[in-house]
């Protein structure tokens, strides 16, 4: 059971109408709905991403078919249209909040559309919805100095244990971004695993700070995430997905190369 392939699914908005800017990333109320009656006809078993690196890291079997459900930036919908469903069918899922984003004191603008008030985010805390961290002001962490990267990582953590009384102990990475710089500074910050993206399916072997998820669209079609939940996804519909994931990786590596390079010469 140790090389068990498990789907992450990683969605952000979920709303009817979403604007120009976050379109592509969303699902309309109805497509998610529809996705999670499919998990539960399926017989999936979904856990949050702190239940299942911890069975990871300690070594303990997985609950049969098990499915993470995963949400991005803290979007207002999640809670509008996404909670309903999920605690009607009793499904766990982990909601990584952008700090800065969430409506309220801390917020410092930038977001791409209405977000999660703060009284929100403590309502899906106590509905079985574990609350990570994803950075305050959502940058590219890879390309930030590590004043910088320490400082975001930080303060994202400080305010959701503010907020809700709790450290947070696990985190994904904005624009799914990393590096092995990044990682370790995720994990001196108190993160336990992180998210990455990667548009495949996460195995215990991709190691805690670097589990894969797959990209749930607005274009995702039904059959699509059948054939994820299957296991299919790795050669059928999310193939694109995956490619340009590897070619942003490999833009960016010499970009921080070419940046390092500069920087020595002045």
């Amino acid at each position: 059971m140790t090389d068990v392939r498990v789907p992450i699914l990683m969605y952000h908005a979920v709303a009817a109408e979403p604007n120009d800017a976050t379109r592509e990333l969303s699902v309309s109320p109805e497509a998610f709905a529809e996705q999670m009656e499919l998990i539960a006809a399926k017989g999936l078993t979904p856990l949050t991403t702190a239940a299942l690196a911890a069975r990871w890291r300690a070594g303990r079997p997985l609950p049969a078919r098990p499915v993470l459900i995963t949400f991005d930036d803290g979007y207002e919908g999640v809670h509008r249209h996404a909670l309903p469903v999920l605690s009607r069918l009793g499904f766990p899922a982990t909601l990584f909040v952008s700090t800065g984003w969430i409506r309220g004191a801390h917020d410092t603008g930038g977001a791409l559309d209405t977000m999660l008030d703060w009284p929100q985010v403590r309502r899906l805390a106590d509905a079985d919805v574990e609350i990570g961290g994803h950075s305050h002001s959502h940058p590219q962490l890879d390309q930030l100095d590590d004043r910088a990267l320490h400082a975001e990582l930080a303060r994202c953590r400080d305010l959701v244990a503010d907020e809700l009384g709790a450290l947070p102990v696990s985190f994904a990475y904005p624009y799914g971004y990393s590096s092995r710089r990044v990682r370790a500074a995720v994990r001196e910050n108190g993160f336990a695993q992180a998210l990455a993206v990667g548009n495949s399916l996460a195995r215990r072997a991709q190691g805690p700070y670097a589990l894969r998820r797959v990209t749930v669209r607005r274009s995702t079609t039904t059959a699509a995430f059948a054939d994820l939940l299957d296991g299919h996804a790795l050669t059928r519909a999310f193939a694109k997905d995956r490619t340009l994931t590897k070619g942003y990786a490999l833009i960016r590596r010499t970009r921080r190369a070419g940046r390092r390079a500069a920087d020595a010469l002045i």
